[in-house]
């Protein structure tokens, strides 16, 4: 029962209940005409031992039109109403997980392989196919076994104790396996998510796969995973075929006990030769039942599994959701405040301690600072991809957690390193950020980046596919192709994470000049590791401990700080 009530959520993606009701009616009312079968052949084959054949036609035909009607018609219409419900309930639960996915905080794709949550939304998601009917049509037979079972202890108890016995016996050996596969389904599944994830890294990174000469130790990984996943999957069939055999056992036995004792209490004319002859169809249809059960157990294991997996993220269990406000800023400055900020990462010690800083727009801030000293932390905390621990970061006044989502993204972006790009077109990686985008307005964003001329010599020009991450483009004309992207949101706030570290120094000048542009309208923030990429910058900040240490402009700092001159330093004599 604890685990049904992991079921009871999934019902609010059932929007055709009227559907569903009729399904199941007409799948119950097929099991009530299966019961009637045995009997209307028994009596048929009665009366035709009694020279009754008239009777004998009676029961046959109305048997034949129950078994068109019912089973002819009527349960195909439920089947194929079913699947459609089923089919929609996986689609729903399918955009469900991966909708909630995207809500999670940062910390959860810490903790957690890719794999195992692309496995969560392709694969558990789709637990439900068939879910319901198989649900649906063991719950008419069970209905219809217990209908059987009357009838049995009506003509004799002594066989109704019989099929009692073995089903008490069967629901016990059950008992004792649903336990073991269910260990095993969750294992497997962990082997699953192991291999998406690695699958998922090999083809994001076959670059550095290749040009690493690394593939053997890539396909040994594979191997090694792949190993566990067959030792899993081989667990599950000597489990499976222990209970198979024992199950078997129990069938062959019940089918003969039956007959045996039916035998001889219609020789002794306990019995009449309508019951002997519904008992035939009877204890074949236990028999079905028992199977069904088996499989259905198997079945039922995999599916709770799979569905506990979706709950954590659908019903929050293993992470809170991203909460935001409901203000909107209008008419925006630009301006932002970190007040009294503390901030640590997950299992880390402190990496921000009550840090303040104001930026003002219209001008080019740079920050740098050794590594890990808290540069990038504080872009990670005004994207709200972690949250302060303490404090408040405002912008133009407001703190960023009371406003809305999409309007925090709309006036914050920032371009990295490695910015992603989506494999589609050129245009379409515009119209994902603003869904009527003109191409007249793409190309000037586009001018202003200084990347329309490269992507007009193209054969496909805007219509140029980019490939996985970006391929088919250079580093920098990723980054420019990105701050083109930016500029379409019309967002204030601009942050540069590492931009041109990696850049050769023609390329730089193009990214100077697209954030020179970029500074007359907005609040451009660069953090920097070489500091030729910034020397021309309004203020630069240096950020040593989690603190903000030192201040001022280029030359300022070679002046005041120790810090400043000896990162100056250290760059000019490894750039001989």
């Amino acid at each position: 029962m604890k685990n049904l009530r992991e079921i009871k959520p999934l019902i609010k993606f059932i929007d055709e209940k009227g559907k569903l009701i009729f399904a199941s009616i007409m799948i119950f009312l097929s099991g009530i005409v299966g019961i009637c079968s045995g009997y209307l052949n028994g009596a048929a084959i009665e009366s035709i031992t009694n020279m009754d054949v008239k009777m004998a036609l009676i029961y046959l035909l109305i048997y034949f039109i129950l078994e068109i009607t019912f089973d002819g018609v009527f349960i195909q219409c439920a089947n194929a109403s079913l699947y459609k419900i089923e089919s929609k309930i996986t689609r729903k639960l399918g955009y469900e997980t991966y909708k909630k996915t995207l809500d999670l905080p940062s910390e959860a794709f810490e903790v957690h392989t890719s794999g195992e949550f692309i496995n969560r939304i392709t694969g558990d998601a789709d637990c439900l196919s068939f879910a319901f009917g198989r649900l649906l049509h063991m719950f008419s037979e069970l209905i219809a076994a217990l209908i059987i079972i009357v009838y049995v202890f009506i003509n004799s108890w002594i066989i109704g104790l019989e099929i009692i016995c073995f089903l008490i016996i069967f629901f016990i050996v059950i008992k004792k396996y649903n336990p073991v596969v269910e260990k095993i389904h969750k294992d497997r599944k962990a082997g699953q998510d192991k291999f998406a994830s690695l699958t998922n890294e090999s083809i994001r990174g076959i670059r550095e796969i290749k040009t690493l000469g690394i593939k053997n130790n890539v396909l040994n990984d594979m191997k090694e995973i792949i190993k566990i996943i067959f030792a899993t999957s081989k667990k599950e069939i000597d489990i499976n075929n222990k209970f198979n055999i024992i199950t078997r056992v129990l069938r062959t036995m019940l089918e003969v006990g039956t007959f045996i004792i039916c035998v001889i209490l219609l020789y002794y004319g306990k019995v009449t030769l309508t019951f002997f002859v519904a008992m035939t169809y009877y204890v074949y249809r236990y028999m079905w039942l028992i199977e069904n059960l088996n499989d259905l157990t198997i079945t039922y294991q995999k599916t709770i599994v799979s569905i506990k997996r979706v709950n954590e993220i659908v019903l929050n269990k293993l992470y809170e959701d991203e909460k935001f406000g409901n203000i909107e800023l209008t008419n925006n400055k630009g301006i932002i405040e970190f007040k009294n900020v503390s901030f640590s990462y997950p299992n880390k010690v402190e990496t921000l301690n009550n840090f303040n800083l104001k930026l003002e727009p219209h001008k080019k801030i740079a920050i740098i600072g050794k590594s890990g000293q808290g540069k990038s932390t504080l872009f990670n905390l005004l994207t709200r991809i972690f949250d302060v621990k303490s404090g408040e970061i405002l912008l133009d006044g407001v703190n960023i957690k009371d406003l809305t989502e999409k309007n925090l993204r709309n006036q914050i972006s920032i371009i990295r390193q490695e910015p992603f790009v989506f494999n589609r077109s050129i245009k379409e990686n515009f119209e994902i950020v603003r869904k009527n985008i003109t191409l007249e307005e793409i190309r000037k964003y586009c001018k202003d980046a200084y990347i329309d001329e490269y992507i007009m010599s193209l054969d496909d020009k805007y219509d140029t596919i980019l490939g996985e991450g970006g391929i088919n483009l250079s580093g920098v004309q990723k980054q420019r192709l990105a701050i083109a992207r930016t500029l379409s949101k019309g967002g204030k706030v601009i942050l540069f994470d590492e931009a041109t570290s990696a850049l050769d120094n023609e390329s730089q000048e193009y990214i100077k000049k697209a954030i020179d542009k970029l500074v007359k309208n907005h609040t451009v923030v660069i953090i920097a590791h070489r500091l030729s990429t910034i020397e021309d910058a309004d203020i630069i900040y240096v950020i040593d401990k989690g603190q903000v240490v030192s201040s001022g402009t280029h030359n300022e700092l070679l002046k005041t700080s120790k810090i400043y001159q000896k990162l100056y330093e250290k760059e000019a004599l490894n750039s001989k």
